[in-house]
């Protein structure tokens, strides 16, 4: 469990992956299934303008990720937050109760990335970091190994499953004392 877990009465969880793999549409239908509160950081950082600028090449804003974990703190600390991002490693750990791993085949990934007009560099590393596992590793990495879990999700009936265990996590989720 997060550190400071206690002075929360809903926990945090982290959803993340490769872009393509269903984190947003798993932390919606989450959100609504556990009235947790859905914050897409992609969304964040476009609407409070917290990057510094965009990335030509990978057709992206760079992400200040000061500015992103000052706008959250509060929220954070409150707790009952699905944060919905491809990356991990800049959060603090002490938020997160819970970490997801969303994983797709990547057949069904470059089928995805390609319908949403992914080409080029950034259709490729988005594939080789789904290959290799970078967000999975990232995670395991940067938070203690009890709260990461991998996920697969490969079709509706997965992201069905998925916000079925992690509403049945949330719903028997007690902060630490």
């Amino acid at each position: 469990m997060a550190h400071n877990s206690s002075s929360r009465r809903r926990p945090n969880i982290l959803i993340t992956g490769t872009p393509g793999t269903g984190k947003t549409t798993t932390s919606s239908a989450l959100a609504e299934a556990t009235q947790l509160r859905h914050i897409n950081i992609g969304e964040l950082v476009k609407e409070k303008k917290l990057h510094d600028g965009w990335d030509d090449t990978l057709d992206c804003y760079i992400i200040n990720e000061d500015l992103v974990c000052d706008e959250l703190e509060d929220m954070m600390e409150a707790g009952g937050n699905i944060v919905d991002h491809h990356g991990c490693d800049f959060f603090p750990e002490r938020w997160f109760d819970r970490v997801v791993v969303l994983q797709t085949d990547n057949t069904v990934l470059y089928d995805r990335l390609s319908r949403r007009g992914y080409t080029g560099q950034k259709l490729t590393n988005n594939i080789e970091c789904e290959i290799f596992q970078i967000l999975l590793e990232e995670a395991k990495d940067s938070y203690p190994e009890d709260i990461v879990v991998a996920l697969r999700s490969d079709s509706v009936e997965d992201i069905s499953k998925n916000v079925e265990m992690m509403s049945n996590w949330i719903g028997s989720w007690n902060p630490v004392v």
